[in-house]
């Protein structure tokens, strides 16, 4: 029986790529010169740790991340931003987490839109994937274009077609 797995993921590489490619455009602007603004990238906890001197610098960094990840096909809302920014002494600190998988109340957003579509497919959350299946491939097609449609807070892979 056909089937296809929806997962939520940000290829590690491409995000230290698009992070490397951030930190020098911001240390070679020149309202940058002589600051001690950093941003770091952790690839084993997937944690982008940005601080610098005040909110202005800090948006500025934030947009220069967002639009490397963009240019590197990677889709910004897989930044966990709503974490707030904290003082730490004269610096002002960030910590940005990686999403990594579909949430669960994302999850039952999905599920609870394919099944109000009326396809005939089955869909089960399996951790944090989505696995749907079909005996028709015709209809895997319609949940993914339904899927592509949908307003949801994480950018979403269709993989594993089978």
């Amino acid at each position: 029986m056909p089937s296809f797995d929806i997962a939520s993921k940000l290829d590690a590489q491409l995000m230290d790529n698009a992070i490397n490619v951030a930190k020098k455009d911001i240390l070679n602007r020149w309202d940058f010169r002589d600051t001690k603004s950093t941003i770091e990238f952790n690839k084993k906890d997937l944690i982008v740790n940005v601080s610098t001197e005040n909110d202005m610098r800090l948006e500025a960094i934030l947009d220069a991340i967002h639009s490397r990840m963009l240019k590197q096909g990677l889709d910004p809302r897989g930044l966990d931003e709503s974490k707030a920014h904290y003082p730490s002494g004269p610096m002002i600190k960030k910590d940005i987490k990686v999403r990594q998988g579909v949430e669960k109340e994302t999850s039952k957003k999905i599920l609870k839109d394919i099944k109000d579509s009326k396809i005939k497919v089955t869909a089960q959350i399996m951790d944090d994937i989505i696995r749907v299946s079909s005996k028709n491939i015709n209809d895997l097609q319609a949940v993914i274009a339904l899927c592509r449609k949908g307003e949801y807070e994480i950018p979403l892979q269709f993989i594993n077609m089978k």
